[in-house]
């Protein structure tokens, strides 16, 4: 079969964008809840890590509750910023009390807080598949920036079940999340469940 990847997660891409913006907005905050309560229950140790989380866009899980929490253990939170295209990101400490500025892409960043290099990472997602492949908005950040560790970190992919695809057909510097986290639960990458909120 040749079929053409790019145009496909192009259209992919927009059609979960729109369907995620229309979520009704109590739907959203209960969805929302459960991703906060199963990070919750699953990822105690990110009590005591370098998390690097994201601002939400374009209707993604706000996950600020749930930073505050890791805030209150002891963590110490980092939010990526874009010096350069199509380079790693750089992850800046943040707190909620922080001046923000408005970064590439218009999205919220710290104003020259110190770079810090998380080992655990809360990342957005456009879609996703069972063996944990990400489609992001197409720019590969953080595949690219994934590719700068010697050792991974812990990678947890967040998103809404209707995020879920069958296959997002990686590309080969695709790399997958070892954990996804959706309002359903919490899945590691080969979709073997560890906990559902049936």
């Amino acid at each position: 079969m040749n079929t053409d990847w790019p145009s496909w997660r192009k259209e992919k891409r927009k059609q979960l964008i729109a369907a995620r913006e229309t979520i009704p907005s109590e739907v959203h905050q209960q969805w929302s809840q459960n991703i906060t309560d199963f990070l919750k229950q699953e990822f105690p140790q990110l009590q005591k890590m370098v998390v690097g989380i994201y601002w939400p866009f374009r209707g993604e899980y706000d996950p600020r509750s749930m930073a505050q929490c890791l805030l209150n253990e002891g963590a110490t939170l980092a939010l990526p910023e874009v010096i350069r295209r199509n380079e790693a990101l750089c992850f800046r400490e943040w707190t909620p009390d922080m001046a923000m500025k408005t970064g590439l892409y218009g999205i919220a960043v710290p104003v020259d807080s110190r770079q810090v290099l998380p080992n655990a990472l809360l990342i957005p997602m456009v879609g996703f598949d069972a063996r944990g492949y990400r489609l992001g908005y197409g720019s590969g950040y953080f595949d690219c920036t994934l590719a700068t560790y010697d050792s991974l970190p812990l990678t947890i992919g967040i998103a809404f079940e209707l995020q879920r695809l069958e296959n997002i057909h990686p590309q080969p510097h695709d790399i997958p999340m070892q954990y996804v986290v959706t309002e359903a639960g919490t899945f590691c990458c080969n979709d073997n469940l560890i906990n559902r909120g049936d």
